[in-house]
């Protein structure tokens, strides 16, 4: 694990000293992504409360967090359905196969 430093970014105008182990980049763009979501919520909402901003952003970004892990726990529960079918398909496809098989090698045990 590499050694945190410190790393300075802007959010509604504030300057803040992040230490953290992450890529700088990353974090910048973290501090990106809250300052777009704190800008666009004081646009609908025209206030300049950086506190009251701060939570509704946070709770915007809540929200698309809690969305993606349900969207992406649905597409994990159709993804083990789907490979629940294709195994019954090839088991199916298999079947005569593998009877055929034994038969063949009891013959030639015979």
């Amino acid at each position: 694990m590499s050694e945190a430093r410190v790393i300075h970014v802007d959010i509604q105008g504030q300057r803040y000293a992040i230490k953290s182990t992450l890529d700088p980049k990353y974090v910048n763009d973290i501090a990106a992504f809250v300052d777009q979501k704190m800008e666009r919520v004081g646009r609908e909402l025209a206030t300049t409360d950086g506190v009251r901003l701060a939570v509704l952003a946070a709770l915007n970004i809540a929200d698309e967090l809690f969305r993606t892990r349900q969207d992406s726990s649905g597409e994990a529960a159709r993804l083990i359905s789907r490979a629940a079918d294709i195994e019954r398909l090839i088991d199916a496809a298999l079947e005569p196969i593998a009877g055929t098989r034994a038969t063949f090698l009891n013959r030639k045990d015979a």
